[in-house]
């Protein structure tokens, strides 16, 4: 059976350890694997896209393969065609595909006809790839990953579901903290949520935020800057976590919102780290599933 990576839980919690040591080992030496030499793989981009695009395209040519990349309106799903189609046809050329785009049931059908890995590169739900950056950054940074404490601060949005669904079975403890009517819905069993966010960072080795405006909430944008301003990550946050402590961010950043750009640019943060941890994750994710592709 083709193994996809649509939210996370397809690896299993030793596998996903070892993953972002092999991460490590990809970030040292970038160019000794080649796991993709003579293979394509479609990279499907439904949304707009900086780190997730640069990332995985570049990361698929280091790993000796060839992106094949896709925007919104280069396919005939946007004539009709249907995604069971698009995935029986990409399966017969390409090795495994991404895909970018808002509905979390669109990567869920793609998978499901998919004869290929499917690689979920965000929807609206799960951002999963982002977490495997995350925690590859926070083993950088701390040396270790069992015993963590990482509270999100700020909208409940995919990211902070795809942490809270993943990153504790690497052993990191997650808090999130939101406002009412923006906290984390079906939080995962054991997710911490607490509403004060100085209560919420206590002692926590990691703070994290998101954008308050995420694609699609142009619309609620005044109301959700109004209800998020307490949740800003600032240096007068962070003091409030324990010694050490850093600053993470998935970008796009909005200085002086949800971020203030004393931290976005400042020594107690890893969130370029982070944005560059993209590439070597997905590369070791790749190389695990594409030796699963006869």
């Amino acid at each position: 059976m083709t193994r996809h990576f649509i939210t996370g839980e397809e690896l299993a919690d030793d596998e996903l350890v070892a993953l972002i040591e092999r991460a490590i080992e990809l970030k040292a030496s970038p160019l000794q694997s080649r796991a993709l030499a003579g293979r394509s793989v479609a990279l499907v981009f439904e949304r707009p896209s900086t780190r997730t695009r640069i990332s995985f395209e570049v990361g698929v040519g280091e790993l000796g393969g060839h992106p094949v990349v896709l925007g919104a309106g280069e396919l005939q799903l946007s004539r009709g065609e249907s995604l069971r189609d698009t995935a029986i046809v990409c399966s017969r050329h390409v090795c495994a595909i991404g895909i970018r785009t808002g509905p979390h049931a669109d990567v869920e059908e793609l998978a499901c006809y998919a004869t290929v890995p499917v690689i979920n590169m965000l929807t609206a739900a799960h951002h999963p790839c982002q977490v495997l950056a995350d925690l590859l950054t926070l083993r950088e940074a701390f040396g270790r990953l069992e015993g963590l404490r990482l509270a999100y601060v700020g909208d409940g949005n995919n990211v902070a579901r795809s942490l809270a669904l993943i990153a504790p079975r690497a052993g990191v403890e997650v808090t999130v903290s939101s406002p009412s009517g923006y906290s984390l819905d079906d939080p995962p069993p054991g997710t911490r949520l607490v509403e004060d966010p100085r209560a919420a960072v206590a002692e926590a080795d990691v703070l994290y935020t998101d954008v308050w405006v995420s694609m699609g909430d142009e619309s609620t944008a005044a109301a959700r800057r109004a209800a998020l301003a307490p949740y800003r990550v600032d240096e007068a946050l962070l003091d409030r976590a324990a010694p050490g402590a850093i600053a993470l961010h998935c970008l796009p950043a909005h200085a002086g919102e949800e971020i203030s750009a004393d931290v976005l640019y400042g020594p107690r943060q890893r969130i370029w780290d982070q944005a560059e941890n993209r590439r070597h994750a997905q590369k070791a994710l790749l190389e695990l599933l594409s030796s699963e592709v006869a």
